[in-house]
């Protein structure tokens, strides 16, 4: 059986983001599920080639001035049109770590995906205010939860 692709897409420009993308990848990878490839890309090396061959994606950003990260918006600036109709009904789900609310980050971002005509498979995940180490163990439930989902093939 050919293993299916988890392409995470993750903005992380300090130590505390980048510990939410590694998270996200040690749950991803758990010993319980066995035919899934994930893959992370910063989003201003992530290519539309990439989401082409992605069976699912997490997409993760920073709250910037109430907006999601340059780098994000970078990303689907260059990958929309080249996805939009080769990858309708991807399965997806984001993160966005706020410093505020996160409201207009997730809903640029949520508008965006409306448009890709991806299928959100969950509500994004919000980590707002201070930092939290519980953040971790919510970022690596979300990597686990999508990458079992394909295990499964539930999505």
């Amino acid at each position: 059986m050919t293993a299916k692709r988890l392409l995470l897409i993750a903005h992380a420009p300090s130590d505390n983001t980048r510990r939410l993308v590694e998270a996200v990848v040690k749950g991803a990878r758990h010993p319980n599920i066995d035919n899934v490839e994930v893959d992370w890309k910063p989003p201003l090396q992530a290519t539309a080639a990439d989401v082409l061959t992605a069976d699912a994606i997490i997409l993760g950003t920073t709250e910037n001035l109430g907006y999601m990260s340059g780098a994000l918006k970078d990303f689907f600036d260059r990958s929309y049109y080249p996805v939009l109709e080769k990858k309708q009904g991807l399965p997806c789900a984001l993160y966005v770590r706020a410093g505020m609310d996160g409201t207009g980050t997730r809903r640029a971002v949520e508008s965006i995906v409306t448009g890709l005509r991806w299928q959100w498979v969950q509500d994004p995940v919000v980590f707002k205010g201070d930092w939290d180490d519980d953040f971790l163990r919510q970022a690596e439930e979300l990597g686990m939860y999508m990458a079992a989902g394909l295990d499964s093939s539930i999505f």
